[in-house]
């Protein structure tokens, strides 16, 4: 059904991840036309949010399903095939494979049935590795979202050297800036509170991240009338975008009593950020959304400036320093050139962010209303890429045709949205089978890489 023809546009965002459907759920809403509804879309997975975890994001969907990608595919080509109110806009918030395979699943809807939705990828932060891989694995969409000038530039660079085109690159910013600017504390009203965002995956050494905790600990003893919170991203056997194999709060328990001054706290990293006078970290994006706000913000180089730990993004900020200069009571400032840059868009300068990917995606709608949109061409194929795509595509249990392998479609492959009741017995073997892989992922797997270390 062409998109001009529905009372109001249909949005599915398809997510692998808190974070991810955080900005996957945002971004369609800065990107919708006025009055569409979005349905929201779980990959199964490792990292398939909980419900706690959903909680805290506090962005819920017109409706919520759980689905394998070959599910997810299904559901759209049911969607067309029925005439049943299809998918006018997709938003992939995926990891690249994943945003790859889907690519080709929708490539093939296209052939299929003539039509298909406007597909639109980016990502949730700073990128700071594998950036040819990640973008080459997004190449297709028809809109690819940079989170700045500095990205939007390197995107480019990347698809006009492999010969890729790079149109589909619309500047925009990071959907989840906003919040009040900082308010600095006063005496009486609340305490200088100091928040250390917490990242997964960095650092990943026991030893890295117990010296982090351990100067952490000390600042708080070293300064009794501040308050100082450990954001945490998740709770132990819960999952985010990255892998956590050794949480701080399995940490912090072994450091005997903690000064009555510093708290582990989780919650929407928002709310955190409405009282905090200092934030710290390594290279979370928690940092763009604090510079946002314009709070003074800390990137610490106490275990160097390196790649594998994502600080060099912040070379030129002006809030590099570490914790010897945090405890004597520096204060980073943030570079307004560097800022400008990079995407944080402080002040005014961030509502108009979105304008060209709005408009673009509105164009790119009309086209899909008149079914002109062109065909979905990924660089990846199976003739580019015969020793690659092949086994990506497997992964998500599809063929090199974009079509789902034999026995790869759950049996309801979106009944959250269709209204169909699971039962109890199936939900609870799904629910145990979950969390069985997530327990091997996050206990058994990192103790077999430790004794293989041995």
């Amino acid at each position: 059904m062409p998109a001009s023809n529905h009372r109001t546009p249909r949005i599915a965002v398809l997510a692998d991840s808190d974070t991810r459907w955080k900005w996957g759920a945002l971004t369609a809403g800065r990107l919708a036309p006025e009055g569409a509804t979005t349905d929201g879309y779980l990959l199964r997975g490792r990292a398939t949010p909980t419900e706690r975890q959903l909680a805290e994001v506090g962005l819920r969907p017109d409706a919520l399903a759980e689905v394998p990608l070959a599910g997810f595919l299904a559901e759209l080509r049911r969607r067309h095939a029925d005439d049943a109110a299809p998918y006018d806009l997709v938003v992939l918030a995926l990891v690249g494979g994943a945003v790859q395979a889907a690519l080709h699943g929708l490539a093939r809807l296209g052939q299929d049935h003539g039509v298909r939705p406007v597909v639109v990828t980016g990502y949730v932060g700073v990128v700071y590795e594998k950036l040819a891989d990640g973008l080459l694995l997004r190449h297709g969409a028809d809109l690819v979202l940079a989170n700045s000038a500095v990205d939007a530039e390197r995107f480019r660079a990347v698809y006009e050297g492999v010969g890729a085109d790079s149109t589909a690159v619309t500047e925009a910013a990071l959907p989840f800036l906003g919040g009040a600017p900082h308010r600095p504390a006063d005496s009486g009203d609340r305490p200088y509170t100091v928040v250390f965002a917490a990242q997964p995956s960095v650092p990943a050494g026991r030893a890295d991240r117990a010296h982090l905790l351990d100067r952490l600990i000390g600042h708080a003893r070293a300064h009794p009338e501040r308050e100082v919170l450990l954001k945490l991203r998740s709770k132990p056997g819960e999952h985010t975008t990255h892998l956590e194999e050794i949480p701080y709060q399995r940490l912090a328990r072994d450091r005997g009593p903690l000064p009555e001054n510093f708290r582990l706290v989780h919650g929407n990293m928002g709310e955190v950020l409405d009282r905090t006078d200092l934030l710290v970290t390594v290279s979370s994006t928690a940092a763009l959304e604090s510079l946002h706000r314009s709070i003074p913000t800390a990137v610490l180089t106490d275990l160097g400036v390196r790649e594998a730990l994502g600080n060099h993004h912040f070379v030129g900020s002006g809030c590099l320093t570490s914790f010897d200069r945090l405890d004597e009571g520096h204060t980073p400032v943030a570079d307004p050139t560097w800022q400008d840059r990079n995407g944080v868009a402080p002040g005014t300068a961030y509502a108009s962010a979105f304008d060209t990917a709005r408009a673009r995606t509105a164009a790119l709608l009309k086209l899909a209303g008149a079914e002109e949109l062109p065909p979905i061409t990924p660089y990846y194929t199976p003739r580019t890429a015969p020793g690659y795509l092949p086994g990506l595509l497997a992964r998500h249990h599809l063929a090199p045709d974009g079509t789902p392998l034999p026995g790869a479609l759950d049996p309801a492959p979106a009944e959250g949205l269709r209204g169909r009741a699971r039962t109890a017995v199936n939900g609870a073997v799904r629910g145990a089978a979950r969390a069985a892989y997530r327990h091997g992922v996050q206990n058994v797997a990192p103790l077999v890489r430790r004794l293989g270390r041995l």
